[in-house]
């Protein structure tokens, strides 16, 4: 009887056993695994250079059950995919860190192009105004320059004159005693030249007789010219230059003769100069024609 009990008590007993082995050969085999590092790094290792190796590439080494562990934990697993958790952060810090520096390159390029437009702006808007500056200058120039030629032109033209009208006044031979028809003459001279500038009269005396009887003569003709504009119609003295020819015979290219004429008549010559300031202003009389009296005896 008792060899029957040991008989139905040893088959249950030897199943513990094997079972308990079992668990034992398990736990030791994930302990190895473990310690060895099963091909990935320990959760105290650092992460891996640019220069190392990547681990991950390296195949894991097999425990004790091969590829699959039919009694793995929860830890276990997180040990395994520890090191793939690192290697996904680190790349994420890469991609984040990438991404800013392009951001910062771009705002430094975006700012750095707006400073170089704004330095162009502020460039041409300097040229233009040294433009216009310039064009100033030379509008001043210009102008200065037509002052110059206007100044120049007057200072030239104060002393020139040029011959425009010519009136004779003729006189009884032998007497310097104004005609109606001489004074009507000089009356009309004398209107024209009311109010007007820039001219002069030149009084030009002739009378026959020798030496100085016929200057003398002839002065008194001038004389009497002068007198009656001055007096009846207020010409001013300055105006007027007399001089006393006598019988000085009259030059060929006043008579239009091949000759010189003698004096044989009593007569005064007026010219009436313009000057050529007056002349461009228009304020210098203008004669309609030469006038001429008839010579009296």
């Amino acid at each position: 009887m008792a060899h029957n009990s040991f008989r139905r008590f040893f088959p249950g007993q030897a199943a513990v056993l094997v079972l308990a082995s079992a668990f034992s050969i398990s736990a030791v085999a994930q302990q190895s695994t473990t310690a060895t590092g099963s091909g990935f790094p320990s959760s105290n290792a650092q992460p891996s250079s640019s220069g190392q190796v990547n681990k991950l590439s390296e195949p894991p080494k097999e425990g004790f059950w091969g590829h699959v562990n039919p009694f793995a934990r929860k830890k276990w697993v997180d040990r395994r995919i520890e090191p793939i958790r690192s290697e996904l952060n680190e790349l994420d810090e890469v991609n984040a860190k990438n991404a800013q520096d392009i951001k910062d390159v771009d705002a430094r390029a975006q700012a750095g192009i707006s400073k170089a437009q704004s330095t162009a702006d502020a460039a041409n808007q300097t040229a233009t105004a040294a433009g216009q500056q310039a064009q100033q200058a030379g509008q001043t120039a210009q102008q200065a320059s037509t002052k110059v030629d206007t100044i120049n032109t007057t200072v030239a033209g104060i002393d020139q004159y040029s011959q425009k009208n010519t009136v004779s006044i003729s006189f009884r031979r032998g007497s310097s005693v104004l005609s109606a028809d001489a004074k009507k003459q000089l009356d009309d001279l004398a209107t024209q030249l009311n109010g007007q500038k820039g001219y002069l009269l030149e009084v030009e005396a002739h009378a026959p007789g020798a030496g100085s009887v016929g200057i003398q003569n002839s002065n008194r003709l001038a004389e009497a010219v002068k007198r009656y504009l001055v007096t009846e119609h207020e010409i001013p003295v300055y105006r007027m230059h007399a001089v006393a020819l006598g019988n000085a015979p009259v030059s060929a290219q006043e008579t239009g003769d091949t000759k010189p004429t003698p004096v044989r008549a009593s007569y005064v010559d007026l010219r009436l100069m313009e000057n050529s300031l007056a002349a461009q202003d228009g304020s210098t009389p203008r004669l309609g024609s030469s006038q001429s009296g008839a010579v009296q005896q």
